[in-house]
């Protein structure tokens, strides 16, 4: 189920507020939105529902002996998480890796043809990193299996994230409130997060699909450069729209999810980007693997070690294609790099250097294979195809969508954060944010109308 379906909007969001404002009790609101959240999550694919349960039933059992410090158990549980997630996203990729060497003497394995359990790498990460920190005694043993269920299962993160750790709402699992601030600025982020999806991101994905499914040897430099500037704005309209979503309802419904992005890229350097982008994953590779790894805590060439596995595996962790782990390493190589040289000084040929950077990562990120990318670095690479007759930047372009990939940088950047530090509050500012709010929410609203079937990109993780 989509945030961004009639079905969500007008009905089940609805019925879970209705609920959640009307049972009397914590426990019933608990065991009712529990009971929406599997639902939730149950309606796309009924048979994924009972992967989650599985898992949640396995480490529930496994929590109680990890709690008494089980090394053994503890080990279990990890393997046993990491087996999960093998078996659904990685068994095929390692299939078809396979195959690339063992066609060479004859031989073809066949694949697995494993269907991938949406949100799966988010939710084995999320209970992972519960079992991790009950081992470590930063957590409290939750001997209530439908509270920990619902820890995994609460439906505004569950998808797409962001990734969020038990002790971040144990609290509020059990003891939760809101006020009417809460409403409001819940209400105005889940806003914020629709419009961003609904009004530019399917925009600019709409005009990246058409350049990237192109022949990139037809392809003009400016149209190349135009498809890859596109997806570099729907990916982060797409992914922070769903997260501000995701902390709107959490917000109304009494959870206060941690940020997942800080305007990254008004980054200055790589390093700096990924303490931006995606903050719960980046915070979870650090907390979980990169500092028991050593760290920085070593010598450089093991810092340097540690950087390229985490980043190995982020790659990994977002898809089971080589061009996601060649992503990852690309970013690792950069910040090994700005580790030993650091980044450009002039604050304008910093901010260029990480655009560059970046924008290239985005290549090997939305290219189906190695090939494909290398190919379409040659679109962007080619100072004499300046012009092209297939696809010329003319029939793409058009005075709105010039207009929403101006509004799309705007949104990119931190310029409403800016203002209202320089705003102070009074009605004429309420008024304007809430006749803004009123404004966007209704085009939003027009467009759901319109708009076919269009998933958020990280469903697929």
């Amino acid at each position: 189920m989509l945030f961004t379906s009639p079905l969500f909007l007008f009905f089940f969001f609805p019925l879970v507020l209705f609920l959640d404002f009307l049972l009397p009790t914590l426990k019933l609101r608990n065991a009712s939105l529990l009971f929406l959240s599997l639902l939730f999550y149950a309606w796309g694919e009924p048979a994924f529902l009972l992967v989650m349960l599985f898992s949640i039933l396995v480490n529930y059992l496994l929590s109680f002996q990890i709690a008494k410090g089980k090394k053994s158990i503890f080990v279990l549980s990890i393997g046993f998480n990491l087996s999960l997630l093998f078996v659904f996203k990685y068994a095929d990729f390692l299939i078809e890796s396979a195959n690339f060497v063992l066609e060479k003497i004859g031989i073809r394995l066949p694949a697995a043809n494993i269907p991938l359990p949406i949100g799966i790498s988010f939710f084995t990460f999320q209970i992972m990193s519960y079992m991790i920190d009950l081992y470590k005694k930063e957590v409290p043993l939750q001997r209530s299996v439908s509270k920990l269920a619902l820890y995994i299962s609460l439906f505004p993160q569950l998808i797409a994230g962001p990734i969020v750790r038990y002790q971040d709402v144990e609290a509020e699992i059990s003891s939760r409130s809101r006020n009417l601030f809460d409403l409001e600025a819940g209400a105005l982020r889940f806003i914020v997060g629709l419009s961003k999806k609904l009004l530019l991101a399917n925009s600019m994905g709409g005009l990246a699909d058409q350049v990237f499914s192109a022949n990139p040897s037809e392809l003009s430099l400016p149209v190349a450069w135009l498809g890859l500037v596109a997806y570099a704005l729907q990916i982060y309209l797409d992914f922070s729209g769903y997260s501000d979503m995701a902390i709107g309802i959490g917000r109304i419904l009494g959870f206060k999810f941690l940020e997942n992005f800080n305007y990254p890229y008004f980054s200055k350097s790589i390093t700096e980007f990924w303490r931006r982008w995606h903050i719960s994953l980046s915070s979870w590779f650090r907390d979980y693997l990169y500092i028991p790894l050593g760290g920085s805590r070593g010598t450089q060439s093991q810092t340097f070690r540690n950087l390229f596995i985490v980043f190995f595996l982020c790659g990994l962790w977002h898809g089971a294609r080589w061009t996601f782990v060649v992503w990852g390493l690309w970013h690792g190589l950069y910040l090994v790099i700005e580790r030993k040289w650091g980044a450009p000084r002039n604050v304008l040929l910093a901010h260029i250097y990480t655009w560059v950077i970046f924008l290239f990562g985005w290549v090997w990120f939305r290219a189906e294979s190695l090939p494909q990318a290398f190919q379409f670095f040659s679109a962007l690479l080619n100072v004499n195809k300046l012009h092209s007759d297939y696809l010329p930047v003319g029939q793409i372009l058009n005075p709105q969508l010039i207009f929403k990939l101006g509004v799309s940088f705007i949104a990119c950047l931190p310029l409403i954060p800016w203002l209202g530090q320089r705003w102070s509050e009074s009605f004429i500012r309420s008024a304007f944010v809430y006749g803004v709010a009123i404004l966007i929410l209704v085009l939003s609203l027009g467009s759901v109308a319109t708009t076919t079937f269009d998933p958020f990109i990280y469903f697929r993780f």
